[in-house]
């Protein structure tokens, strides 16, 4: 067990099931699919690992299926240096992430739920110890919304700094918004929470301000090849080029970026410098197949390297 925990995800796991295309079918339509892979993911589950692939102390605080598919899972945290006493086995099959990649990068993903539906908020009163020993406590929405609600008033009681990922996107409760330090959506979630365009940098801008209006005090989006635009309520506003790379699968390139600016936020970097590198990792992430094995290992603790 991790006495001290840099970053604390509560959230998702999944085993990616992801099918590469030439295109997608029409509807009745059948199409040969070139190849086929499995590999570890779920937001959750993705942003620890980049955390801990960059250096970060983390824990997560999830739910693994009664399957074969759970017991890889949790093999896999301890296989990343993730702290495991967070990790509870369910009475359902674990969650799975049909994935579709086309050849020019872009994706599609479905996500079901399993096992991460009995992450419930009595399961987070259970593990307060854990919780309370965390720098950053990092949120997504692939768990059921009262136990994030729940997650975010537990932060505000011990002053723990909340990074919260807008995904899957859909609206979020005001009263939810208003405790948010960091939400870090992309354009299309963004989009869903305002119901603003999003298609230039500029209209991004115009959305991401609206966010003040609930209360957000720092909104951080992510926009793949245009790089990451941040803006405080303060109205200051700071974009980061996006990196010219050779993309092969953007699949899960928004989990790298949360995952390693929770490791940068935690290691005490300013926000700018934080952001950047966020959105350097995330770049290398999509020059390689997958989503976790993607990531880049780049500190000490952990002994295979893996080169995006």
């Amino acid at each position: 067990m991790v006495k001290d925990i840099d970053v604390l995800v509560i959230g998702s796991n999944v085993m990616d099931l992801i099918s590469y295309v030439d295109r997608l079918p029409h509807k009745g339509e059948t199409v040969e699919a070139p190849s086929f892979e499995m590999g570890f993911g779920g937001k959750g589950a993705n942003q620890a690992v980049a955390a801990s692939r960059l250096g970060a102390r983390v824990a997560m605080l999830t739910c693994v299926g009664n399957d074969g598919f759970g017991v890889k899972t949790r093999a896999n945290f301890v296989a990343n240096h993730i702290d495991i006493s967070g990790v509870l086995t369910g009475n359902q099959s674990n969650g799975v992430a049909p994935i579709f990649v086309e050849s020019n990068g872009d994706n599609r993903i479905l996500v079901v739920q399993g096992a991460n539906a009995e992450l419930t908020p009595e399961v987070l009163l259970d593990k307060i110890d854990l919780i309370k020993r965390a720098k950053v406590i990092v949120l997504q929405q692939e768990v059921p919304m009262p136990t994030n609600i729940k997650a975010i008033h537990l932060a505000k009681k011990y002053n723990i700094p909340i990074i919260y990922n807008p995904a899957p996107a859909h609206k979020l409760p005001l009263d939810v918004l208003q405790m948010i330090d960091y939400l870090i959506p992309n354009e299309s979630e963004l989009a869903a929470i305002t119901n603003m365009p999003v298609s230039t940098v500029q209209e991004t801008k115009s959305a991401a301000r609206r966010l003040f209006s609930f209360g957000v005090a720092n909104v951080i989006v992510t926009m793949g090849e245009r790089g990451a635009l941040w803006i405080t309520a303060g109205q200051k506003e700071t974009l980061v080029d996006g990196q010219d790379v050779n993309a092969i699968d953007t699949t899960g390139a928004g989990d790298a970026f949360v995952g390693s600016f929770a490791h940068y936020f935690a290691q005490g970097e300013s926000l700018d410098a934080a952001i950047a590198q966020a959105n350097a990792y995330a770049a290398l992430s999509v020059m390689a197949r997958g989503t976790q094995k993607s990531y880049p290992n780049i500190c000490s603790h952990v002994t295979k390297e893996v080169h995006a």
